[in-house]
């Protein structure tokens, strides 16, 4: 059994609650884990005594962690175009410096103690390439105008009775679903996974990810989670957990959930909205009584913000190639950067009533959001038109696009959205430079890999008849 006695050493940790926790268990292990470009949690085992060593100068301290994890994509192949990592530079040790505020226990695992944490450079200073400091600037900024920002993400996704290893047996064709046919708020098809549902409600709830609705969606073994809202970062945190956290009690099912963002060409894709509401630290500040639309003036410029330059960080809204799959009229994606009142079909969803629930939803994003960048985009976009004082200079539309006949579309490719994105002042001004160059160098090696890759479709269509 470990000792729990107290050393010289851990008499000089702060109190942090969580991590006087740590000490008081009897955990062997602490899990811990860090965000890639691309939003997959990347992590290991800590032994106990490892761990408190990390943790030990809190809130400045932390452990090597690879920069690697910076510098490859989610198949694990380097970048041939980063600045800021790669082969030039040997892939040393970055220091991941631990936030002891998202402790907890994995409910699935044990109860084994777990962390998330966040590059720093050897100054302490944040990292500019970090996908948590690239949010945590956008807060910053935000706390010096003044705002608290709060926000909620919903996720829909696929659930396929499959496994890694049976996966890879049908290499990338035909995965299983779960369930057939088109069953929105089903509760029968519920209750056909009742286990799995129930899983997923409870042991995220002691994850500390509430998941505040969960449902089917209209699709074959398709469900949607709204998580709980809260202040930005934390909801970021509690969004790539629950992604992770989804795929690990899945696996005890047999089950394969999948944040694709359009895994089927004849289905609807699968979204990831945020919610958004600024807050003085008493009261939501976007909503206003006295107009006939219940919308502050701050609201409006927020939303007007997001109109008129979420193109400028669309890379980071709809990160992949297949992102760009999932934009396709009538298959209920917002295809154009438009605006409406509860209008489902629109890019931005104004939801204006009580001073409570009052709050934008942004609906263009696709479950494939790295959490933290997808956050970091919309609100510097809302937060862009606060600053600059920007007015709605349209209407809102009604039904589908109705009043949006003169709005370009958005671009259909993520190479268009990367050149946008990597000219982009605005992005620049909110981002970094050091951000804004690796993010978009990362876009243009995802891109290159699609130019190289022989499809499906191009085998269909060209092997016999050409």
């Amino acid at each position: 059994m470990p000792s729990n006695k107290i050393t010289a050493s851990s008499k000089l940790l702060p109190e942090h609650p969580a991590l006087a926790q740590v000490r008081r268990s009897a955990a062997t292990k602490v899990k811990v884990a860090v965000s890639d470009i691309d939003g997959v949690l990347r992590g290991k085992y800590l032994h106990r005594d490892k761990f408190l060593g990390a943790a030990e100068a809190y809130p400045g301290g932390g452990f090597g962690f690879c920069d690697v994890v910076l510098g490859w994509d989610m198949m694990d192949a380097t970048y041939d175009n980063t600045t800021a990592t790669g082969w030039q530079h040997g892939f040393p040790d970055a220091l991941a410096r631990l936030d002891l505020d998202t402790g907890r226990h994995v409910p699935w695992d044990d109860g084994v103690p777990f962390f998330l944490g966040e590059f720093v450079n050897a100054d302490a200073s944040a990292h500019a390439q970090c996908p948590r400091q690239t949010l945590k600037r956008v807060l910053k900024r935000a706390e010096t105008m003044g705002f608290k920002v709060m926000t909620g993400m919903e996720f829909e996704w696929f659930n396929f009775l499959e496994t890694p290893q049976s996966w890879a047996a049908k290499q990338g064709v035909g995965p299983q679903q779960l369930t057939p046919g088109m069953f929105g708020y089903s509760l029968l098809r519920m209750n056909q996974n009742r286990e799995f549902f129930n899983r997923l409600m409870d042991q995220m709830l002691a994850f500390k990810v509430p998941i505040e609705g969960l449902h089917t969606e209209t699709g074959p073994g398709v469900y949607e989670a709204a998580i709980g809202f809260s202040e930005a970062l934390e909801q970021a945190d509690r969004a790539i957990l629950f992604k992770t956290g989804a795929k690990e009690i899945g696996a005890s099912f047999g089950i394969m959930p999948s944040f694709m963002a359009k895994p089927s060409q004849s289905l609807p894709g699968c979204s990831g909205h945020i919610h958004q509401s600024l807050s003085d630290g008493k009261s939501n500040l976007f909503f206003d009584a006295k107009t006939p639309r219940k919308m502050s003036r701050l609201f409006e410029s927020y939303l007007a913000g997001q109109v008129a330059c979420m193109m400028d960080f669309a890379p980071m809204i709809w990160p992949t190639i297949n992102s760009y799959k999932r934009l396709v009229d009538g298959f209920w994606a917002p295809v154009k950067p438009t605006w409406g009142i509860d209008n489902r079909t629109a890019s931005f969803r104004v939801i204006a009533g009580s001073p409570k629930a009052t709050r934008l939803e942004t609906r263009c994003p696709g479950a494939d959001v790295n959490p933290y960048l997808a956050m970091a985009a919309v609100i510097a976009a809302g937060l862009h038109g606060v600053e600059k004082g920007l007015k709605l200079s349209a209407p809102p539309i009604t039904g589908t696009n109705v009043g949006a006949e003169h709005i370009a579309r958005a671009p259909r490719t993520l190479i268009e959205t990367t050149r946008i994105f990597e000219k982009s002042e605005v992005a620049r001004d909110w981002l970094g430079d050091g951000f804004v160059d690796h993010f978009a160098a990362t876009r243009d090696w995802e891109w290159r890999q699609w130019l190289d890759g022989v499809t499906d479709w191009e085998m269909k269509r060209y092997f016999e008849i050409i």
